[in-house]
């Protein structure tokens, strides 16, 4: 017999308690928290998490086009015009190459994708293929790592300007940006999520989407700290 599914309450639990896996716990990053990386290690970072920001809206075009609902696809839409621009908003992958500008990396070094690690390049295009190759509500749940997101920025935020005061405070606006749009876009998700995954067997391979996509973030960061310590 099938086990009986979780209610709507514990199963989003279940999926917020999978925050202890984020990547805000590496070693890596706790260091850059603690103010205790070089210039070196901030620009790695930077450069590397650059092709993750440049895969985004590749990412997200792969479950609109996989999406035959139209609501959702007109809600889903605003997630490529965030991080590529529209009209006079620069958008976040400008907003990202300028932080990189800030910590001392040439915009034409950082677009060249030239820094980007072996590792990286593996991990972040194993995640866009799974978008395009998986249903869209599967791809969409593996978005849900950005329930963890908002604390990331707020962190970076707060330590950043203390323990690196030579990256230019005008390169940290990726991260302010990214305080509310996380937030609105996490709702949308969730609530897909909630609404697709609703027996014990689905709900369970929800979990296991969602550790995939933390495992690829967490991935990044072991290839990063390797390289640069």
């Amino acid at each position: 017999m099938a086990e009986e599914p979780w209610s709507r309450t514990e199963f989003e639990r279940r999926l917020r308690a999978k925050e202890i896996s984020y990547h805000t716990h590496h070693p890596f990053h706790l260091m850059m928290n603690e103010g205790k990386l070089t210039a070196r290690q901030i620009r790695g970072w930077v450069a590397n998490r650059f092709y993750y920001q440049f895969n985004i809206p590749m990412k997200d075009a792969a479950i609109l086009s996989n999406c035959p609902d139209r609501e959702v696809r007109r809600l889903w839409i605003q997630r490529i015009l965030d991080q590529d621009g529209h009209d006079d908003e620069a958008g976040g992958l400008e907003a990202w190459i300028r932080l990189g500008e800030a910590c001392g990396i040439d915009r034409a070094e950082l677009t060249s994708l030239k820094m980007v690690l072996p590792a990286v390049r593996f991990a972040v295009d194993a995640y866009v293929n799974f978008a395009r190759t998986r249903p869209w509500q599967e791809a969409v749940c593996s978005s849900l790592t950005e329930l963890f997101a908002p604390e990331a920025h707020k962190d970076r935020l707060a330590t950043w300007p203390q323990h690196y005061p030579w990256i230019k405070p005008e390169g940290l606006k990726y991260f302010r940006s990214r305080l509310t749009q996380a937030r609105r876009d996490v709702e949308h998700a969730l609530r897909i999520t909630l609404d697709y995954f609703t027996t014990r067997e689905m709900q369970e391979r929800a979990l296991h989407i969602l550790q995939f996509k933390l495992d690829v973030l967490w991935a990044l960061l072991d290839a990063v700290h390797a390289a640069y310590s």
